[in-house]
């Protein structure tokens, strides 16, 4: 049993990324044993219905599992199993909707045949559209005509006839096919690149076996409690502890597949992927290809599949081809070239460096700790090595060096630091605050136990500010609400992820007792973090003290996006003496911050890339119309464009005439940090000032005091 603090899901809702559950279809119940069809293993009903009970038993919302979540669990599946509403037809739905209410009775007794059956028939409507896709995807297409391809049919009716989804499968393949087109291929390449692609769905969806639909049954109903519950089959729970040892050789980036694509769920700190700056949580991987090989398209492809060919000895390269995050339907995909490493502690640990500042024509030093995870190498600990890796160590010796270089200010990054250890975070919080609380972790019984700073040392009590964002969760946000409630320093940056839960991992082989097979491992959701001050981080995140500009958007990335999550709630707050060093500055720092930030060019930017983002994220439909299709994307080409010139010009650099001449090595400033700077540099200013002002006025009370003199004394005496 362990606890874990941060974003990963590392387990897959399912390996192959359908999360399905139950149950129906218009076929008898005895076809499930026909030739062909994928049938519960002999050990699944009993750790189903372990599972439940499980469930029940420890996991912190305590749930009942009642034709509630039954409900729950129907549209859990339909919604993932068919996200897009693209192979079931309504008459399928409509059989579904009789096992609404009987799902619960159905898997707390270990009744997993529907389940199967459904999936069975899953299977069967996805090769009848591959078989449809493939015919289409053979011939040419006419992009000269206009119409519309519908590219988010989440809430869409569903197709009520063959007919009727066949031409929703015509203009999905068209929009596929102009895509490519528009990236540069012919019509045999087009062709050719469709027809594989939906060959090796078909291939995957037939390669699926009886474990991987258990774990994607079992996966469901945890949904339903929250979204980090989840089950690990035998195989996950195996790559689990691969991704947890880091021992891997690769480009350091946990990968899921939704919808046909290879999705990152998070990039490992210290990693070849880490390192390039590239690739991020939730952008989407299309294309692999082995050095300066060929690109293999991968859209549709197992996951492991992917996995192999993305993994790779220290030293070698790997291209990738992307859709970031970001993007919109129809933007153009990225490449990018990694060399793939070995995954090490040393490259994820806390790094820093000094950086000058010059506000109102004063100069400030500001030392920048940059943690990327909190870690602690618990083998060296383990084996008593006094010198062990820790995210506390390595800060305390950062502040130590930055101190003797003479800073005026520290500035800590979070951002993108998904959590990690929570311990260290706690520690960590001690180097800034004397002592006290510093988290506080309630369980299901309502039992609530306070984690304080261990070490009454304080290392460090000059200005600080840290900096974080919405990718920034967990231990991260443990560690900016301590120094948020305590007044330490100021808190900079966006909403951070929201991510306040504790998550056990449970072995099942210990509970379940088949000498021949594995049963897998649960990990559930025991306790939720609450702050000093009673508020929780779970769902609302920490609020910054100033708030820059987003490059995230809220509706669409933390923890807030999850249906299921567990929402935000508040207890008493802990005894702790608050040290409050920003609290009287921060209304002239916004209002200072706020004056740059309206004269900035890459916040300007920024938030231009924000509202286009969002705009473009509510639009239902894609034209399928070339001529249209190529003006948006030479409006973002030049928009590209111009926004280097602007920044060239303003820099007196040589204005650029086209994308082409667009050196490779340009890079866009990292404008949050650099107003980061500026903010601490104004704090340092401003605390400067009051303590001069404090000075000043110390000295004219004391001037107006007499003076006793060893004479008088005596007198007095």
């Amino acid at each position: 049993m362990g606890s874990f603090t941060g974003t990963r899901r590392y387990i897959c809702k399912m390996v192959l990324g359908v999360v399905v559950f139950l149950f129906a279809a218009q076929v008898h119940i005895d076809t499930l044993y026909s030739s062909g069809n994928l049938t519960p293993e002999k050990q699944h009903p009993i750790v189903a219905q372990y599972i439940t009970k499980l469930l029940k038993q420890y996991h912190y919302n305590r749930q009942e599992i009642n034709d509630a979540v039954s409900s729950e669990m129907l549209d859990l599946y339909l919604q993932n199993l068919d996200r897009q509403r693209l192979y079931f037809l309504a008459s399928d739905i409509a059989e579904f909707e009789k096992y609404r209410y009987s799902l619960d009775d159905k898997l707390t007794s270990g009744q997993l045949d529907v389940g199967y059956l459904i999936f069975n028939t899953f299977m069967l409507r996805v090769e009848q559209r591959m078989q449809y896709a493939i015919r289409r995807a053979e011939q040419p297409f006419d992009f000269s005509t206009e119409e519309y391809y519908q590219i988010n049919r989440e809430t869409a009716p569903w197709a009520k006839t063959t007919a009727e989804l066949d031409d929703i499968w015509r203009k999905k393949i068209k929009h596929e096919a102009l895509n490519l087109k528009l990236a540069g291929k012919d019509q045999a390449g087009i062709s050719k690149t469709l027809v594989d692609r939906y060959r090796a769905i078909s291939k995957r969806v037939q390669q699926y076996n009886s474990e991987e639909v258990f774990q994607s049954i079992i996966n469901a109903l945890a949904e339903t409690y929250d979204p980090h519950t989840s089950y690990l089959s035998p195989v996950a729970a195996e790559n689990f502890e691969i991704d947890m040892s880091l021992s891997f050789e690769g480009i350091g980036a946990q990968l899921v597949t939704e919808d046909d694509y290879t999705k990152v769920v998070r990039i490992l700190p210290g990693g070849p992927a880490d390192r390039s700056k590239e690739i991020w949580a939730d952008d989407k991987i299309v294309g692999v290809a082995q050095g300066e090989g060929e690109m293999i398209d991968v859209i549709g492809w197992r996951l492991d599949d992917v996995v192999k060919r993305i993994r790779g000895p220290k030293g070698t390269a790997v291209r990738l081809e992307i859709i970031p995050a970001q993007s919109v339907p129809g933007s153009p995909t990225k490449i990018i070239r990694l060399v793939r490493d070995e995954i090490i502690l040393e490259e994820r640990a806390a790094k820093s460096e000094t950086v000058e500042v010059t506000l109102e024509d004063k100069k400030y030093k500001i030392g920048i700790i940059d943690i990327p995870t909190f870690y602690s190498d618990l083998d060296a600990q383990r084996q008593g090595k006094k010198e062990f890796k820790s995210t506390t160590r390595d800060v305390r010796r950062l502040l130590a060096e930055l101190k003797a270089a003479g800073v005026d200010g520290i500035l800590i990054d979070l951002r993108r630091n998904g959590g990690g250890s929570l311990q260290e975070a706690i520690e960590l919080t001690g180097l800034f605050i004397k002592d006290g609380p510093v988290v506080q972790v309630r369980y299901s019984s309502g039992s609530v136990r306070v984690e304080s700073d261990p070490d009454p040392e304080l290392i460090y009590d000059g200005p600080l500010a840290v900096l974080v964002n919405r990718l920034s969760a967990s231990a991260s946000e443990i560690f900016a609400a301590a120094i948020q409630d305590y007044g330490r320093g100021l808190i900079l940056g966006d909403r951070t992820f929201g991510k306040g839960t504790v998550q056990n991992l449970l072995s099942l082989d210990r509970i379940v007792n088949f000498p021949e097979q594995q049963a897998g491992q649960l990990k559930v959701t025991v306790a939720k973090f609450y702050r000093v001050a009673g508020g929780s981080t779970q769902h609302r995140g920490v609020i910054p003290d100033i708030t820059f500009p987003s490059v995230y958007d809220e509706t669409v990335f933390g923890e807030s996006t999850e249906i299921h999550a567990l929402p935000w709630d508040e207890i008493a707050p802990s005894m702790f003496q608050p040290d409050d060093h920003v609290s009287k500055y921060l209304s002239t720092l916004r209002a200072n911050s706020k004056k740059r930030l309206e004269k900035d060019l890459e916040f300007k930017f920024l938030a231009e890339e924000l509202e286009r983002f969002r705009n473009e994220r509510a639009k239902e439909y894609i034209s399928l119309l070339e001529t249209e299709r190529k003006a948006e994307r030479e409006s973002l080409e030049a928009q590209k464009l111009n926004r280097i010139n602007e920044r060239r010009k303003a820099k007196g650099l040589k204005l650029l005439k086209s994308s082409e001449e667009i050196p490779k090595d340009e890079e866009e400033p990292d404008a949050i940090l650099l107003e980061s700077q500026r903010v601490l540099a104004d704090l340092i200013a401003q605390t400067k000032a009051s303590q001069t002002a404090k000075i000043t006025v110390d000295e004219k009370s004391d001037s107006k005091k007499t003076p006793k003199t060893r004479g008088s004394a005596k007198t007095d005496n």
